[in-house]
């Protein structure tokens, strides 16, 4: 009997419970390939971990733990627990446990290192798992509970999303990357629009977009309260995974008759950069209609845009210019190898010479967490995922999203700038 078409998203799912096929709606059982968990939320799966009292994680090379959210330790539970945290990945010999000096933004630094891969199953105790689908992975995000059981048994359960496919056609204009694609997306279909559903990214635009890109547009999946978003992989992601990959690895696509609850489809050619306004990513407007807002912070980095294209971005902006004196700019490269790109390529010194901060990775003010926090009526544009109220500080704070470009031609100003006003 001829199995129905399956999406890249039911493929994988099957693949990993065992199944020739899946379809949306179904409750799995499945095996995981790496299970990622970071110092806020592996302290409470340690815990859950110890409950169950096992003697060991299934596997020392798949889980991976890295402490990026409160690092370095802002303050004395911080740092007790990133000192449990660490206690437990000696105790059970965990390969891929990366302290500060040799760590990341969780998300920036699982790809670079090839924990990731293609076809791949991954879980992490961090919402935005969801960014390992650039790599056409299935991945998101899970409970301290789901994690440590997974710790323990290599297992995960899952309901099969369905899945909607968004079509990019048309010519990306100058200034628009996958930032400006996602959150456009976002404000089409709001916040709970792609709720635990597969998010698939397709089309003409997307073949010719970067691994980077890819990865931020992917990364924010979940705010459109998507399970998971995913790329066919190519050669693009090939050319990214070879020479880093420690492992072997499966690709898998779509059928040509898999079954999809939507398809929406856009024209990017006309498009503009854009902003989301607070308080919710789907707020989104075109950065002409938001322009002259003025703000206090800028902050340009995290698992959604600290990669080195986001910085060589910033840096082609703010070249022999400096930020307006009553603003704050705050840069975060992803990774300590992306850093130290960067300053190979004269990114810092320019960033330094324009009066940033630039700060070893970390999370830190895009969860209000530290190292740029928001006091009562000031307002930051950042190149972060979520602008919540109280997302990076005082709840009587303000938080705008957008791409680099935007946030860097922003810091020159003193108010939200389209960036070519300032090239």
């Amino acid at each position: 009997m001829k199995l129905m078409g399956m999406t890249i998203t039911e493929k994988i799912l099957a693949k990993h419970a065992g199944r020739d096929e899946v379809h949306p709606g179904e409750l799995l059982n499945c095996r995981v390939d790496v299970v990622l968990g970071n110092d806020v939320t592996t302290p409470v799966a340690i815990e859950e971990f110890e409950k169950l009292q096992a003697d060991r994680v299934f596997d020392r090379t798949r889980v991976v733990i890295v402490p990026d959210h409160f690092t370095p330790n802002k303050d004395i539970k911080s740092a007790e627990q990133a000192k449990g945290v660490r206690d437990f990945a000696r105790k059970h010999g965990i390969v891929n446990y990366f302290e500060i000096g040799r760590m990341g933004i969780e998300h920036c630094l699982l790809p670079q290192e090839g924990l990731v891969l293609p076809g791949d199953l991954i879980i992490g105790a961090d919402s935005h798992t969801c960014t390992y689908g650039a790599l056409g992975a299935f991945s998101t995000g899970v409970g301290s509970t789901d994690m440590a059981a997974a710790m323990a048994t290599g297992e995960a359960w899952f309901k099969v999303p369905e899945t909607i496919k968004f079509v990019f056609r048309g010519e990306l204009p100058p200034y628009v990357g996958g930032k400006d694609l996602i959150l456009r997306v976002i404000g089409d279909i709001g916040v709970d629009g792609a709720r635990y559903m597969a998010m698939e990214f397709t089309g003409p635009v997307i073949s010719s977009l970067s691994m980077d890109n890819r990865f931020t547009m992917a990364n924010m999946a979940i705010e459109a309260g998507g399970k998971n978003g995913i790329f066919a992989p190519d050669e693009i992601t090939l050319d990214y995974v070879r020479g880093r990959n420690k492992r072997e690895y499966t690709l898998y696509y779509s059928d040509a008759d898999a079954q999809y609850a939507e398809i929406r489809e856009y024209d990017v050619t006309n498009m503009e950069p854009v902003v989301a306004v607070p308080h919710l990513p789907e707020n989104v407007r075109n950065v002409s209609e938001v322009a002259g807002t003025s703000i206090d912070q800028v902050v340009i980095g995290s698992c959604t845009n600290g990669r080195i294209e986001d910085l060589e971005m910033a840096a082609g902006i703010l070249r022999g210019r400096r930020i307006h004196p009553e603003v704050r700019l705050i840069i975060l490269p992803g990774t300590q190898e992306i850093y130290l790109e960067a300053l190979r390529k004269g990114f810092i010194e320019i960033f330094i010479e324009a009066g940033a901060a630039v700060s070893t990775p970390t999370c830190g003010p895009c969860l209000g967490g530290h190292m740029g926090i928001l006091a009562r009526g000031e307002r930051a544009l950042a190149t972060t995922n979520r602008n919540f109220v109280g997302r990076m500080g005082d709840p009587q704070s303000e938080v705008y999203l957008s791409s680099p470009v935007v946030a860097a031609a922003s810091a020159i100003k003193g108010a939200i700038t389209p960036p070519w006003e300032v090239k």
